[in-house]
């Protein structure tokens, strides 16, 4: 029997479960165009939300962000296999985060390691992968302590993300509650992260509340949106001794004027590290920087992004597109993006899911 020829780019998308949200989304993308087809849904009620493919492409993992599961009440993480020729999803085995709330998942550019951010309970989860891509029970479990000055957003630690660098020997780690980023090494051979002796964390503006990162492709130069201020931090990293120092803060993506929420969303760079894309829930809006050579930031573009509540997106180059998820008007706006002036135009497709938390793109060669 004849196999379907695997559609060229693969979508998916982690949600809430919430508004009838079916779980995990798997759409087939059409890079000519920048339409979407629905291929399978992955049903799911415990808000499988921020979703990480591993280096080798064939498989997928998900958080289940509600914290009601095992024996310490915690949030679980499922790896799932990735069909070569239709991208779906195989469910493979699930293993606890021993931690509450957990809201992003990120893998290590080798495929040896899982890091879990428990929000809730401000921690980071350690999870090795074994060959067959299934996940083994957590090998390690770091609790933050601390609090920051803003009294409802950080009575306590919330470690929000942890980014790996490009050579794969840091993991930053963005806590919303402490204002901190710390920096972990990598150990590969022991599978296990330890601080990172030259800089064990970078302290960012009070009350600013760290969130995601992005990382240049080429490791020097490091960009942190910070949430509850919606500014960014840039640090610099000297990849020979590992030293990472601040060299911006608090630089801001919305206007001197604007009086709304300020609700940092995503932060993305592209591929070649000429522009930084940051997103803002309070205005539903995507600014875009453009980066000197010393890695400097400045404003060139904002642009509205046709939802509400704007969490994350991503820039796909190969197919010049940019999707956008709208927490509250569940919905996935589709943009053609123009990289050498960093303009952006809404193409008019749009597309209806609940509550979209994470959006991935997955391309065969």
């Amino acid at each position: 029997m004849t196999q379907p020829h695997p559609p060229n780019s693969i979508l998916y998308v982690g949600t809430y479960s919430v508004r009838a949200s079916k779980g995990i989304y798997v759409f087939a993308f059409d890079p000519q165009s920048g339409t979407v087809q629905l291929q399978q849904t992955v049903s799911h009620g415990k808000s499988p939300s921020f979703l990480a493919i591993h280096p080798a492409g064939q498989y997928l993992y998900a958080v289940n962000e509600e914290d009601d599961q095992g024996p310490d009440h915690s949030g679980s993480v499922d790896a799932y296999i990735i069909d070569p020729q239709t991208g779906q999803l195989t469910f493979l085995n699930q293993q606890l985060t021993h931690g509450q709330a957990p809201c992003h998942i990120s893998v290590d550019r080798r495929g040896k390691l899982a890091f879990v951010s428990n929000y809730g309970s401000g921690s980071l989860t350690v999870l090795p992968i074994l060959e067959n891509g299934s996940l083994g029970e957590a090998s390690q479990l770091i609790r933050h302590t601390g609090q920051g000055p803003n009294p409802e957003r950080q009575d306590a630690p919330h470690v929000h993300s942890a980014v790996v660098s490009m050579d794969n020997r840091l993991l930053y780690v963005s806590d919303l509650g402490t204002d901190k980023v710390y920096i972990y090494q990598i150990d590969e051979q022991q599978g296990k992260i330890s601080v990172c002796p030259t800089t064990p964390y970078l302290h960012v503006s009070a009350g600013s509340g760290p969130r995601m990162i992005a990382v240049h492709p080429e490791d020097e130069w490091v960009y942190s949106l910070k949430e509850i201020s919606s500014t960014v931090a840039t640090f610099r990293r000297d990849c020979q001794t590992d030293t990472v120092e601040l060299v911006q803060d608090d630089i801001p993506f919305l206007s001197e004027t604007y009086s709304g929420e300020r609700s940092g969303g995503d932060i993305h760079l592209d591929a070649r590290g000429q522009y930084l894309y940051v997103t803002n829930r309070g205005n539903n809006t995507l600014a875009i920087f453009s980066l000197s050579n010393e890695g400097k930031l400045t404003q060139c573009n904002l642009q509205y992004t046709g939802g509400d509540e704007p969490r994350n997106f991503l820039v796909d180059e190969a197919s010049q597109y940019v999707l956008i998820g709208h927490q509250k008007s569940d919905t996935i706006t589709v943009f053609r993006l123009d990289s050498s002036s960093s303009e952006m135009k809404a193409t008019g497709d749009q597309l209806s899911v609940p509550s979209p938390v994470c959006l991935l793109m997955h391309r065969w060669p």
